[in-house]
């Protein structure tokens, strides 16, 4: 990577108390969401969380109402959309060459780059392949080499890993890891704790307000009470079943009588502090939450 090429190592773009309206209520509440050099950032949520609103907040697509966004110029931004993110009537050849032009690249730029995302992302052998006879996990690479073929300071990718295969979004989280390690600010939107746990930063978003932030060690050490592990139910609101076996949160620690300890991880730490949320929000104290009937 050239001079020219490297992003710049100094800024830090993202949103910061960032309030946006829609419909007359608020699509987004003062949520805070940093986008650092090198970094992965992860926005978790359910469908209507405020994921989708976060980004485009974040590439300029959306003004909020109050708060601040720092972003690059829009040249230097790259983005993956939720939907399939290609052209299905182009070959992967003619997609990198299209939106490499469209950025203002040589030819000869063009294909210097085109050649080493395709090896990067395993589709050197796919190049004369049209985008619409690709499998899930090939278009999402190359949806992803795409978004980067212009070396973006800042990469936003809506859910990229959504329908595609374990094996795919493992790929496509190594080849993240490597774009960021280059030097790129990278926010990553998805509905998978596992994926969330491998960014430096990860916010949960419920209902457009931020339930809990921070690096994920740190939101799963800010876990209060403790989680222990059975064989079945223990309490109507506080027990849920996670594979083959029941976890149950006990705010003030001390696990009931055949329950046995078990480390929590980022998906424990959310889960408790959804529970924790509902429950301040019936005005009773997360550990006196009402069981449901």
């Amino acid at each position: 990577m050239t001079a020219a090429e490297r992003p710049d190592a100094s800024a830090e773009w993202g949103l910061f108390d960032v309030t946006v309206g829609h419909a007359g209520s608020l699509a987004l509440d003062g949520v805070t969401l940093p986008a650092r050099p090198r970094e992965i950032t992860a926005v978790v949520g359910g469908d209507g969380s405020g994921k989708t609103t976060c980004l485009r907040t974040l590439v300029g697509a959306i003004a909020p109402a109050s708060g601040e966004v720092r972003r690059p110029d829009r040249r230097r931004i790259g983005y993956v959309s939720p939907g399939p993110g290609i052209y299905a009537d182009l070959t992967v050849d003619e997609t990198l060459q299209f939106v490499g032009a469209a950025y203002g690249l040589g030819r000869a730029e063009v294909a210097e780059r085109s050649s080493r995302l395709l090896e990067l992302t395993g589709l050197a052998d796919a190049r004369g392949r049209l985008g619409g006879q690709l499998s899930g996990g090939m278009r999402q690479k190359l949806a992803l080499a795409a978004a980067v073929i212009h070396v973006p300071a800042l990469l936003v990718l809506d859910e990229p890993t959504t329908g595609v295969d374990p094996v795919s979004r493992a790929d496509l989280w190594r080849l993240l890891a490597g774009i960021a390690a280059r030097g790129t600010a990278i926010v990553v939107a998805t509905t998978y704790l596992d994926e969330a746990e491998r960014a430096a930063t990860v916010v949960v978003l419920v209902d457009g307000r931020p339930l809990v932030d921070g690096q994920p060690a740190e939101v799963i050490a800010a876990m209060p009470g403790a989680i222990g592990l059975t064989d079945r139910r223990l309490d109507p609101v506080r027990s849920w079943r996670r594979g083959r076996s029941w976890r149950t949160w006990v705010p003030d620690g001390r696990l009931p009588e055949g329950a046995s300890p078990v480390a929590a991880d980022l998906e424990d730490a959310v889960v408790v502090a959804q529970l924790a949320d509902r429950a301040r929000s019936r005005g009773a104290a997360p550990d006196q939450a009402p069981a449901r009937a």
